[in-house]
C-alpha cells in the first residue's frame, strides 16, 4: 500500500509572519508515530511542508493529513487535491476534533481525539475494505505502542530532530487550552511506562533532547522515575512544565541532575483575576519569583509564556509584563494574544457573549485579536503584542536581563541564547535555505550545557529514590 503522511504548513511561506527558524525546529513526530503502525511492506512517504516543497504529482492510495487551526484551509486544499486524484484521504488533529463537520466535507475518514486506539482500528477496517467515516478515541493508553518511524524523518532539516513525547495531555484544565476538547470522552492525561520512555531515549543519537509533552512533570511519580533513569546518560534536554511543578520539592533537582537545561513555563499573566477567570488555578498563590530562583539556581534557563488580552488586561499590561520578565532575568519569552479556539471553554464563553469578531482560521495564530477585548480595543492589543516582542528582545533588554545573573558565564549564556534566537534571524534564514540547520545543533548543546567548569546540579540530600514504574494530535 502506498501511504503519504503530510504536515501542511501552518502559514504560507509568503506570509510576513513566516519565520523559517521557528518552523524548522521539530519534525512531524505525530505522523512518524502513526507510521509505526503500518506494515513493513507499505510504501510510506512523510512530508513536512514547513521544510520542503510538497510533491503533488505523486499517486498515493492513502493520504493522512494532520490539521491545526491555522493550517486548516491549506489542509483542506491538499485533501481535495488528493481526493480528486482518487486517493483515500484521512484528516485528524486538534482542529478536526473541534470542528468535525467542517473537516468531514474534505475527507473520507476523520479522527476525533488522539489516535493510539483509532488509527490501528482504521487500518484493520481499511485493509478489509470497510473503513468508517468517523473514528472517535475512547480507550487511552500508550502501552505497547510501536517505535516511532524516525527513519522517515529528514533529520538534517531540523534544528531539534531528537524531539519526543512520553505522555499525552495535561492534568490541568485551563479555559483557553485545546486539551479538554481534544481529549473529551476519555482520559485527558496519561503516560508511557518509564522503561519504554527510556528505551526511546536510548534509541536517539547525539546528546540533545526536546520533550514536546504538554506537561512533562504532570505526574510527579512518573517524572521522578524518568529523571532517575536518565541520570548518567549525558543528555542535555528541554521540556515544558508549570509553576506548581517547579516548586514541588525534589522533582526539579532530579530533572536538573538528569540534564534539564531549559524549561518552558506557562506564567501566562501576572493578574490573579485573570488566572481565576481562565481556571488556571494551579498558578494562584504560587510565587513566580520563587520558581524562577529555583530554576536559575539549578542553571536551568527559562522560556516564559505570557498571554495578553484577558479581561483584566488594559494597555499597561505589555510594559508591565516585559519589565517584570527582564527584571527576573528570564532568558526568552513567548508572547501570545488570547485566542478563543473552537471547542474550548473560552470559545463557548465568548461566543455566548457575542465577542467573537472573526471566523477566519488563518487569523487564529495568537498574533491577531479575533474577539473584542474588555479593557482595550483590538488594534491596541495587537500593537501591544508586537511592542512586547520588540522591547523584550532589544539588545539593551537582553543585556539588562543577563545582568541579573550572578556570574559572568551565566550572563554570557543568557545573552547567547536570547540573542541567538531572535537577533540573528537573517543568519538562521540563510542556514535553513542552505539546508545546514542540523549542523548548528552542537552549538545549541554547548549553550544549553552552560559555562565550562560547572558541574551538573546534584540532588538535594534525602530526596533520592522513586519506584520505576501523536498520534493524530
Amino acid at each position: 500500500m502506498r501511504v503519504k503522511l503530510i504536515l501542511p504548513a501552518l502559514t504560507e511561506a509568503k506570509s510576513p509572519f513566516w519565520r523559517p527558524i521557528k518552523y524548522s525546529l521539530f519534525p512531524p513526530l505525530g505522523l512518524a508515530t502513526l507510521a509505526g503502525y503500518l506494515d513493513e511492506t507499505d510504501e510510506i512517504t512523510l512530508q513536512d511542508e514547513h521544510v520542503e516543497t510538497l510533491d503533488l504529482e505523486d499517486d498515493p492510495e492513502l493520504v493522512v493529513l494532520q490539521v491545526y487551526i491555522t493550517s486548516a484551509y491549506r489542509a483542506y486544499e491538499l485533501a481535495d487535491h488528493y481526493r480528486r486524484k482518487g486517493a483515500y484521504v484521512c484528516l485528524g488533529g486538534l482542529h478536526v476534533t473541534s470542528l468535525p463537520a467542517e473537516a468531514a466535507a474534505h475527507a473520507d475518514t476523520i479522527f476525533l481525539g488522539p489516535g493510539e486506539d483509532t488509527w490501528p482500528a482504521f487500518l484493520a477496517d481499511y485493509r478489509r475494505h470497510a473503513p468508517q467515516k468517523i473514528y472517535r478515541s475512547q480507550q487511552r493508553s500508550l502501552l505497547g505502542m510501536p517505535p516511532v518511524r524516525r527513519d522517515l524523518i529528514k533529520r538534517r532539516l531540523y534544528l531539534v530532530p531528537n524531539s519526543l513525547v512520553v505522555s499525552r495531555g495535561c492534568p490541568h484544565t485551563c479555559d483557553f487550552c485545546y486539551k479538554e476538547a481534544f481529549y473529551r470522552g476519555g482520559k485527558s492525561y496519561y503516560t508511557q511506562l518509564v522503561d519504554e520512555a527510556l528505551a526511546e531515549i536510548e534509541r536517539l543519537p547525539g546528546r540533545h533532547l526536546y520533550f514536546l509533552d504538554d506537561h512533562l512533570f504532570g505526574s510527579q511519580r512518573f517524572a521522578a522515575s524518568l529523571f532517575d533513569g536518565m541520570r548518567g546518560m549525558g543528555r542535555v534536554w528541554q521540556a515544558a512544565a508549570t509553576v506548581q511543578s517547579v516548586l514541588a520539592p525534589g522533582l526539579l533537582e532530579k530533572a536538573a541532575a538528569s540534564g534539564l537545561r531549559s524549561l518552558f513555563v506557562g506564567f501566562e499573566t501576572l493578574s490573579a483575576q485573570n488566572l481565576l477567570q481562565q481556571h488556571k488555578k494551579h498558578n494562584l498563590n504560587r510565587s513566580y519569583e520563587a520558581a524562577i530562583r529555583r530554576l536559575h539556581g539549578l542553571r536551568v534557563m527559562i522560556n516564559s509564556s505570557f498571554v495578553f488580552g484577558m479581561d483584566d488586561d488594559d494597555e499597561s499590561v505589555f510594559e508591565r509584563t516585559v519589565a517584570w520578565a527582564i527584571s527576573q532575568g528570564i532568558e526568552t519569552a513567548t508572547f501570545h494574544i488570547l485566542t478563543p479556539y473552537p471547542g474550548t471553554a473560552l470559545w463557548e464563553r465568548m461566543s455566548s457573549a457575542g465577542r467573537i469578531t472573526s471566523h477566519d482560521w488563518n487569523l487564529y495564530d495568537t498574533r491577531h485579536a479575533v474577539y473584542r477585548p474588555a479593557k482595550m480595543d483590538a488594534a491596541a492589543l495587537q500593537a501591544g503584542y508586537w511592542r512586547a516582542y520588540q522591547d523584550f528582545y532589544r539588545w539593551g533588554s537582553i543585556l539588562q536581563s543577563a545582568g541579573v545573573h550572578p556570574g559572568l558565564g551565566e550572563r554570557l549564556r543568557h545573552a547567547a541564547y536570547a540573542g541567538g534566537w531572535k537577533r540573528f534571524e537573517p543568519l538562521w534564514d540563510w542556514v535553513i535555505r542552505a539546508r545546514r540547520v542540523s549542523s548548528f545543533l552542537p552549538l545549541l548543546e554547548s549553550i544549553l550545557a552552560g559555562p565550562a567548569g560547572h558541574s551538573s546540579p546534584s540532588l538535594e540530600p534525602g530526596r533520592e529514590g522513586a519506584s520505576r514504574q501523536d498520534a493524530l494530535t
